[in-house]
C-alpha cells in the first residue's frame, strides 16, 4: 500500500530495542540544562512567531531565517524529547544546537514553503486548528490540565496525557524485562509525530493542514522496501 500525501514536517527516531535498564529514572535531572536553554528559546520562538505573522499578512511570505532558527527550536525541542520523556527512545545525550545533526538518533526536518495564504493566517492558528487542540490536548495532558483547573480553579493542575502515559509503561518494560517493544515504541512516535505537525500549523509555518491520521513508526518518509517490510517481532532482551 502505497503512504499517503506527507507533511512538510519530517520527523525521525531510530529503534532501539536495547536501552538502559535504569537511566530513564534520573533523565529528568540529566536535562535540566536543557529546559534551562530551551525555556529562553522558545520565548524567542514565540516572539519571532509574532514577527512572521505580520510579514505574512504582508508578503505572503514566511522569512527564511525566522523559519531557520523556529525549525532549530523544534528539532532541539525533540531531541530532548525523544531522549527523555516524551519517548524515551535513546541514551545518547542530545547536542546543544539548532542545527542538524544527521548522527543523532532523533530528526526533525521541514521544507520552506514558497510562498503562504495571508487569509489563513488569520484563522489558522486558533480557529482551524481547533480540533487538533482537543486530540493533541489528551495525547499531551493539556486536556487533563485544563479540565482540571476549570474544576478545582487549581492554576498548577498537570495531567501526564496519553504520551506520558505509554512512556511510563516503557520505562516500567525496561526496567524490568530490558528492552523496548517496537510496537509501543511506533505508536509512541505517531503520537509525537501528530503533535509537532500540529504545533507547526499552528505556528504558521505551513498551509498544509495537518492530517486526521495516526503515522506509525520511527521513520516518517519511509524507503520503498520499508514500506512493504512489515515488523518483525520484539526482539529478546539480551542474557
Amino acid at each position: 500500500m502505497e503512504r499517503q500525501t506527507p507533511y512538510p514536517l519530517v520527523l525521525d527516531g531510530d529503534y532501539s530495542p536495547h536501552l538502559s535498564r535504569w537511566l530513564w529514572l534520573v533523565k529528568w535531572l540529566l536535562v535540566i540544562p536543557h529546559v534551562i536553554v530551551l525555556f529562553f528559546l522558545w520565548i524567542a520562538f514565540l516572539v519571532m512567531s509574532v514577527v512572521a505573522f505580520f510579514t505574512i499578512l504582508v508578503t505572503g511570505r514566511y522569512p527564511r531565517a525566522i523559519f531557520d532558527f523556529n525549525v532549530g527550536v523544534l528539532r532541539w525541542t525533540w531531541r530532548v524529547g525523544y531522549y527523555s520523556y516524551n519517548a524515551l527512545g535513546t541514551d545518547s545525550y542530545p547536542p546543544f544546537s539548532l542545527a542538524d545533526d544527521p548522527n543523532y538518533p532523533a530528526r526533525l526536518s521541514m521544507e520552506h514553503p514558497q510562498s503562504l495564504s495571508r487569509g489563513l493566517v488569520l484563522v489558522k492558528w486558533w480557529l482551524l486548528v481547533l480540533p487538533h487542540y482537543l486530540i493533541t490536548g489528551v495525547f499531551t495532558g493539556a486536556a487533563f490540565a485544563g479540565y482540571s483547573q476549570m474544576s478545582d480553579s487549581n492554576t498548577w493542575a498537570y495531567g501526564s496525557g496519553l504520551i506520558g502515559l505509554l512512556v511510563c509503561i516503557a520505562g516500567i518494560i525496561l526496567l524490568f524485562a530490558g528492552f523496548y517493544p517496537r510496537g509501543l515504541f511506533d505508536l509512541i512516535m505517531g503520537l509525537n509525530r501528530w503533535v509537532f505537525r500540529v504545533s507547526t500549523y499552528a505556528a504558521l509555518m505551513s498551509d498544509q493542514y495537518p492530517p486526521l491520521r495516526l503515522d506509525l513508526g520511527g521513520h516518517d518518509v519511509p524507503s520503498s522496501a520499508d514500506a512493504h517490510t512489515m515488523p518483525g517481532p520484539d526482539p529478546l532482551p539480551a542474557s
